[in-house]
């Protein structure tokens, strides 16, 4: 108990001091991985101060992934260094459902830090409005990280966005009218096909092949029907994790030169390689300035931040512009420079290798998985990458039906209904692994396997209408 001993000072508050001794024991090894730490109570009596002011100091620590809590048995000393732990969930699901990344790779402290820096260096002009293209330092900043992806541009083509999301949604506002066409992939992302009708477009689906959009189709499309845009993800699609191949991305410049229509590169994780042959963007190639390339930070640092890049044609420029000015103005200016001040101060590059470590070994560990536990009874669409995997269900089976039934056995995933603009056949269903530990994907592919024979059994032909939940 000794060493819970704390000799409190009157600069900081109490609970942070409480939070900075264990912290450094835990990364002292003072505390070893998975001890249980002292009960509230008794810490609060042993060091003088009240029970809400040690919960503070656990909350904080929680938060940061130092310790965990087990209900009913106490808090716990995370092995926050090791990606293999299991995460306890509050709700007891393991959570197949969603993209976000595991907060256990983020890099807090030292974004942190670059908030103080900024803080210091720019004062009250952190809250101010910035440039209507951003903060040109960090336009700067994305045109050096953007050659690492063989991408040459220019500060003044770069376009500070709050979030793919918004990306997808200025381009729209500025490129779409009532009644223009849009070609998509088939499956896609469900925000952008909201997005893409939401300003009266028509949307006109491509089914996807293992390589990458089908080809043949398409150009059987183009000969008909004129697009203003095409929405791709080129690199690790979402929710198939289905990458193009060098021919493909090549083909559609190609195609877009020759039919006049502009690509929209949705790009969030091309920065890893996978088992890929090549996971250039489809902007690298593009010597034609048709891609209007966006660039997501959400799968790769941090989604709360909410920030990203659109790269544009000079042609698009004030257009988009404008649209990004009716949104909000600007992306707010404390989320800039600090990301500015971490791209300084940082290692962006040591940070994404590790994150591609966890992801890959990740990726590598659920693909074994899956085809040795549930591709006798299933198919899955071929990936080389990604965090995503889209199986099949035979046919006469409905994946809402599957989806309710999994999350009773305590395992969430999506069903496929929400990427498709015209459904037809509802047997497909995603499983994310981006947030999920090695072992809790494990246990999650475990409870899939052992309970998909009495689902084959049980509810074939048993259909439910769909939800208008929109996941994103």
């Amino acid at each position: 108990m000794e060493r819970y001993n704390i000799k409190f000072n009157d600069k900081t508050k109490k609970y942070l001091q409480i939070y900075n001794h264990i912290k450094d024991m835990i990364l002292k090894k003072e505390l070893k991985d998975h001890e249980k730490l002292k009960p509230i109570r008794k810490l609060s009596k042993f060091i003088g101060v009240n029970n809400t002011t040690v919960v503070k100091a656990y909350e904080l620590l929680e938060n940061e992934g130092y310790i965990y809590k087990v209900i009913g048995s106490g808090t716990f000393v995370s092995s926050k260094n090791r990606n293999e732990d299991i995460k306890i969930k509050k709700d007891g699901i393991i959570h197949f459902d969603n993209g976000n990344p595991s907060t256990d790779i983020f890099p807090i402290e030292d974004f942190k830090k670059a908030i103080n820096i900024a803080l210091n260096k720019e004062g009250s002009s952190m809250f101010e409005y910035d440039d209507g293209l951003g903060f040109e330092k960090l336009r700067v900043k994305m045109v050096e990280y953007l050659k690492s992806l063989y991408i040459y541009t220019n500060k003044e083509n770069i376009q500070i966005i709050s979030g793919a999301q918004q990306g997808i949604d200025i381009v729209c506002k500025g490129l779409i009218n009532y009644s223009d066409v849009v070609f998509i992939e088939e499956p896609t992302y469900n925000g952008a096909i909201q997005v893409f009708k939401s300003r009266g477009a028509k949307v006109v689906s491509i089914p996807m092949l293992n390589d990458g959009i089908d080809i043949g189709i398409l150009k059987l499309k183009l000969e008909k029907i004129k697009p203003r845009l095409m929405y791709i993800m080129p690199n690790f699609q979402n929710p198939t994790g289905i990458s193009y191949s060098t021919y493909k991305k090549k083909k559609m410049i190609e195609l877009a030169q020759k039919y006049d229509f502009y690509i929209l590169e949705d790009d969030f994780i091309s920065d890893f390689k996978f088992e890929s042959k090549d996971n250039r963007p489809l902007r690298s190639y593009d010597d034609k300035n048709r891609v209007i390339y966006i660039k997501s930070f959400s799968k790769i640092f941090m989604p709360g931040i909410r920030m990203g890049i659109v790269e544009i044609p000079n042609e698009l420029l004030n257009t988009i512009l404008w649209a990004k000015y009716s949104s909000d103005i600007s992306t707010p200016g404390l989320i800039q420079k600090s990301m500015y001040y971490y791209l300084e101060n940082f290692s962006l590059e040591t940070y994404l290798k590790g994150v591609e470590e966890v992801y890959t070994r990740k990726y590598l560990f659920a693909k074994e998985l899956i085809n040795n536990k549930l591709c006798n009874k299933l198919k899955m669409k071929s990936l080389d990458g990604g965090m995503n995997f889209f199986l099949e269900l035979p046919r006469g089976y409905s994946s809402r039906e599957f989806t309710r039934y999994m999350l009773n056995k305590g395992v969430a995933i999506l069903p496929g209904t929400y990427f498709f603009d015209n459904l037809i056949d509802d047997r497909f269903f995603r499983i994310n692994i981006a947030n999920p530990s090695i072992q809790e994907i494990e246990k999650g592919i475990s409870i899939i396997s052992d309970n998909i024979d009495d689902f084959l059994k049980n509810y074939k032909y048993k259909l439910n209408d769909k939800s208008d939940i929109l996941f994103y």
